[in-house]
């Protein structure tokens, strides 16, 4: 009899530490809590404490699915929530709205989902016409990302569309990009004959920086991260070489908020708020992500908002 004891009670501790074991092993590597309440950095309330320019100003919203607010009401979209507090806002962004500052401020969003740096050339050409002299642009962009995870490997790499490629492969592309990147912010500096500052944003990275993409339900891509890297040496060099044209860190935003968000010996973990900032589609922010998106957005217009008058 206390033998069977024994070996029922070795059982049970088998099972619970199996049961615990499994336990553990989804919260670390399988769930991606989306958490709640305000999400990224606090934005200084003290520039939207006056007008920024009583000028004409056009907010333009252009690039792909991150600028077009994919996957969440227009509210609380990237450009809704820049140009205006929604209705349940959280207490400590009250105020802090570009019409708060801006007076004279209008809203456009040529941004479409799915689309690629190839795409938003065409686009901004075709759907941006020459402003009134007496207008201010401010023009938010977010490309590139589209032209690195699509298609997804499920087809060979080519420009546009390079899952898979190696470094080399990839290498004209990445020319390509550089190249088109400057085409672009000069036609968008074409368009505004009064001005106009740009607010581009370099690539997130849902790995949280380990460019494991099977960790992602995605095929192994062993040159992404070096790609990915190229990529973002683009933009920020863009921006460095124009006075107008101002990065957007959602990539340093975002680390820690990937796939990899509730493991705790990570290098980028966020202990202060361990959740996942992602859609559905790994391509776009969820609405947490969309909140900690235009935060850094506000901060990076705050900082030159002198400029503006």
């Amino acid at each position: 009899m206390k033998r069977r004891t024994w070996r029922l009670l070795v059982l049970l501790g088998i099972g619970a530490v199996l049961i615990a074991g499994v336990l553990v092993y989804c919260k670390l590597y399988l769930t991606h809590p989306f958490g709640s309440g305000p999400a990224g950095p606090a934005v200084p309330g003290e520039p939207f404490a006056q007008t920024w320019t009583d000028r004409k100003v056009l907010l333009l919203g252009a690039g792909d699915s991150i600028t077009a607010g994919f996957g969440v009401p227009q509210s609380h979209s990237l450009v809704g929530r820049l140009a205006d507090n929604p209705a349940d806002e959280f207490p400590d962004m009250q105020g802090k709205c570009l019409r708060r500052v801006l007076p004279n401020l209008a809203v456009r969003n040529i941004a479409v989902s799915g689309s690629t740096s190839l795409d938003h050339l065409q686009i901004i050409g075709r759907d941006l016409p020459a402003q009134p002299d007496d207008v201010l642009g401010l023009v938010v962009i977010t490309t590139g990302g589209n032209d690195l995870i699509h298609d997804y490997g499920r087809s060979p790499p080519r420009e546009g569309a390079m899952y898979g490629a190696t470094l080399e492969e990839a290498q004209p592309w990445i020319e390509s990009f550089e190249k088109r990147l400057g085409q672009i912010l000069d036609l968008i500096a074409s368009r505004f004959p009064g001005g106009c500052h740009v607010f581009l944003a370099d690539v997130y990275d849902p790995t949280d920086g380990v460019g494991d993409a099977p960790a992602a339900r995605l095929p192994d891509w062993p040159d992404g991260l070096a790609i990915h890297a190229a990529y973002n040496e683009i933009l920020h060099r863009a921006a460095a070489d124009r006075e107008n044209v101002h990065a957007v860190p959602l990539r340093e935003t975002f680390l820690g908020h990937g796939v990899h968000c509730t493991q705790p010996w990570r290098e980028h973990y966020r202990r202060d708020d361990p959740t996942y900032w992602y859609g559905f589609n790994l391509e776009d922010p969820n609405i947490r992500g969309y909140d900690a998106a235009r935060r850094v957005f506000l901060i990076e217009m705050a900082r030159v908002a002198e400029s503006f008058r």
